[in-house]
């Protein structure tokens, strides 16, 4: 039997494989992260009109966040959980259940774009969000990681779109590769009215109850506001000042000083919890979407 041929990105560049393992991965995760910057992080998916008109037009309604807020919660979160911490078992139990909830997921004639939940390039936009999302936090509340350890949480972080269809080669080889394709890309994302409309429910929590609204809208509208990149703020018509910047630093800072001197396993909350929940889900029979 011959060796199987080393992987190689879209760039002909061999594809290194990461070294970490989901036990050292889980060292380094704030599960914080996950409420702070989870509604940003969609707008970052969805500015992607491709992304964006697949969740508007989608009839999958068991997955909708406007019904079913903590449901969506609670699936969003289990990918996450799956992807940086879950075995190979895992990833592969829960890619089927996303798919059974994908396939529905595709444009139809009177769709304004083309769009197909399987489309592995669209996965990667996904997958490159989330990466941003986590390594732009993760910095913000603790500072940068050291170059190799960032290199090598970088090449793991693949498992973000590998644990659906994205191709591990088309993740970008390393950080300064994914930083040109990020660059590149965010500049071409476009909000268009509808979308918009959606993205500003989502942000004033318009699917909650008015008691939930009124005590943490304006908080979620700042913290949504504070960690999008500024072409989406404007592409949103949000503004956002040196004072804003300020403060929001200032409240990191805040929660950086507890959270990070919590045990590994509080640290890692919901996402480890979550995790149990899928495997838990899974034995009783349960559905995992």
């Amino acid at each position: 039997m011959t060796a199987a041929a080393p992987r190689v990105s879209d760039q002909g560049q061999p594809f290194p494989e990461s070294t970490l393992t989901p036990a050292d991965v889980r060292r380094h995760m704030d599960g914080v992260a996950a409420f702070l910057g989870g509604a940003a992080n969609v707008i970052m998916q969805l500015s992607h009109p491709p992304v964006g008109y697949g969740v508007l037009e989608s009839t999958v309604d068991s997955g909708k966040v406007t019904l079913h807020p903590l449901k969506r919660l609670r699936t969003t979160l289990t990918y996450l959980a799956v992807a940086w911490m879950g075995t190979e078992e895992d990833r592969r139990v829960y890619r089927e259940a996303v798919n059974g909830s994908h396939r529905p997921v595709r444009s139809g004639p009177d769709s304004p774009v083309e769009y197909n939940a399987f489309d592995p390039k669209l996965q990667l936009w996904v997958a490159a969000c989330l990466y941003w999302g986590v390594d732009d936090l993760y910095t913000r509340m603790r500072g940068p990681m050291e170059s190799e350890l960032a290199e090598e949480f970088y090449r793991y972080s693949a498992r973000l779109g590998t644990t659906l269809q994205m191709k591990p080669e088309m993740w970008p080889a390393d950080r300064a590769a994914f930083f040109r394709y990020w660059e590149e890309n965010l500049a071409q994302r476009t909000i268009d009215e509808p979308v918009r409309r959606y993205f500003n429910d989502l942000i004033d929590l318009k699917m909650t109850p008015r008691p939930v609204r009124l005590v943490f809208g304006r908080f979620h509208r700042f913290t949504v506001t504070a960690l999008l990149p500024q072409h989406l703020r404007d592409q949103m018509g949000m503004t956002w000042t040196d004072r804003d910047e300020r403060r929001f630093t200032t409240l990191l800072r805040a929660i950086s000083t507890v959270w990070t001197r919590l045990p590994p396993v509080i640290r890692a909350a919901p996402l480890n919890t979550y995790l149990a929940d899928m495997r838990l889900r899974r034995r009783l029979g349960l559905n995992l979407v």
